[in-house]
């Protein structure tokens, strides 16, 4: 248990992890304070959420639950939550809002997608495009008001085009061709393969049941981003390709209605290189007019902004199946 000396009320922004290859970020504060200040950061939470494993609301209830048990006298304002898959693994997020606000003490809860606290924390609440891309891909341009574009965002096995999971499968489709004796240019990709998941033979029973798998082939995907960094070309040429499909998605997402401005975000982003490169060349082909904007912030800060909107009684109308609000 902590003690915090700031006045409340305080908001609590979620930001659940897609899968287990990246963690729950948590963060408290004020809600009188400017964003950011005297913020209070839980640790990085492995949260192993993914197609037909944990429920993020399941999750987001025991994250709520735990602040409150950490920061007894912090009294919670309202709770922004953006949490992957919530319209698939959720059931009817209505349905689970009561929980929510329960755990949070009564508190006013927002849940959305977590395209839209992406939006929020890219482009500080303004309207325009934003991508993340993490272990999957979506974009989503909207005003947080009346317009919403989704575009991607569909999991691995039909989509998330350009995502961690998608440059893992490429990865490893490149691997077992140079197994099979098909090619001979992916010897690394093959080697970095075999040290993370065995023999060759072994990958199936690895891949194919598990539930988890997107965040296996997200895992893998570091891989082939590092390689991509020494100049490896089959793994240059996957990054490449991959920074391109992401830039059609956010393209996509652009709507004539709306601000002209567009930024992404996620971990994919960090790998730079060939995958930055292939990004930012292919939206300025397709989108010429358009701003491409560094984010301002990030999911973590959508998601506190998306609380304080609520405190403030400012928040958006819910707006399913991209936002639902107590």
């Amino acid at each position: 248990m902590q003690r915090v000396s700031e006045p409340g009320p305080w908001v609590l922004g979620i930001d659940l992890g897609g899968t287990g290859a990246t963690g729950s970020r948590i963060a408290l504060e004020p809600a009188g304070a400017a964003l950011g200040s005297s913020r209070r950061l839980l640790p990085e939470v492995r949260t192993g959420i993914s197609e037909g494993a944990t429920n993020p609301l399941d999750v987001a209830e025991t994250l709520i639950s735990a602040v409150r048990v950490q920061w007894p006298d912090a009294p919670l304002a309202a709770v922004g939550i953006g949490a992957p898959g919530v319209a698939s693994l959720a059931g009817d997020p209505a349905a689970e809002l009561p929980r929510l606000v329960a755990a949070a003490g009564g508190a006013s809860v927002a849940l959305a997608i977590d395209a839209v606290t992406a939006h929020l924390g890219a482009l500080a609440g303004s309207g325009g495009s934003v991508v993340a891309v993490g272990t999957g891909t979506i974009a989503i341009g909207t005003d947080l008001r009346s317009i919403w574009r989704r575009v991607g965002g569909w999991g691995h096995l039909y989509d998330d085009r350009g995502s961690g999971a998608w440059v893992g499968i490429e990865g490893l489709k490149a691997a077992i061709l140079t197994h099979d004796g098909v090619t001979t240019d992916a010897a690394a990709l093959l080697a970095a393969a075999v040290a993370r998941f065995g023999p060759a033979p072994e990958w199936p029973a690895q891949l194919s049941t598990r539930d988890d798998r997107g965040a296996i082939l997200a895992d893998f995907a570091a891989d082939v981003a590092a390689l991509a960094g020494i100049g490896d070309p089959v793994a240059t040429r996957i990054m490449s390709t991959a920074g391109t499909l992401v830039a059609g998605t956010l393209a996509a997402a652009l709507d004539p209605r709306l601000p002209w401005r567009a930024s992404g975000v996620g971990g994919v982003f960090e790998a730079g290189g060939a995958f930055i490169a292939g990004f930012e060349a292919e939206f300025v082909r397709l989108a010429p007019d358009a701003s491409l904007i560094d984010p301002a912030g990030t999911p973590l800060d959508g998601a506190v902004r998306l609380a304080r909107l609520v405190a403030s009684g400012d928040a958006p109308v819910g707006h399913p199946p991209f936002l639902w609000l107590s």
